[in-house]
């Protein structure tokens, strides 16, 4: 016995509604979802170019104001969701160098508690003073 053919507008139904269920749905959960802003306040490229050391800060709306460093690929910009290696709670001014292409140096700021401060980072040595 041959096939019935499914009506035009049944295949549609089966095929819209659900695209538009989940464009809906994308739309509404991307506005739940903060969008951060990344300002940066220092970029210093490593000796061996591998890395870019950069000192930032992240509002993600109503947030603490905060301080970090992260080693990001050379001339990339900072992810939003970027993992930094070092962070306070404050705006402050970071004083951040490259000592060789292995180690890098961050003065923290006195008076602050570090939130994070890792010894390394994608094997390269933090000395903090």
């Amino acid at each position: 016995m041959p096939r019935a053919k499914m009506p035009v507008p049944v295949l549609l139904a089966f095929t819209l509604l659900p695209a538009i269920a989940i464009g809906a749905t994308l739309w509404v959960v991307g506005d739940l979802v903060p969008a951060c802003d990344i300002d940066e306040q220092e970029r210093l490229t490593s000796p061996g170019q591998q890395f870019d050391l950069v000192v930032f800060s992240r509002d993600c709306g109503n947030h603490e104001p905060n301080t970090q460093a992260a080693l990001v690929p050379p001339g990339d910009e900072v992810p939003f969701d970027a993992a930094s290696f070092f962070s306070i709670g404050a705006d402050a001014d970071l004083a951040a160098k490259w000592l060789a292409a292995d180690s890098i140096e961050i003065t923290r700021p006195t008076g602050i508690t570090a939130l994070r401060d890792d010894a390394s980072v994608a094997g390269v040595t933090v000395i903090y003073r």
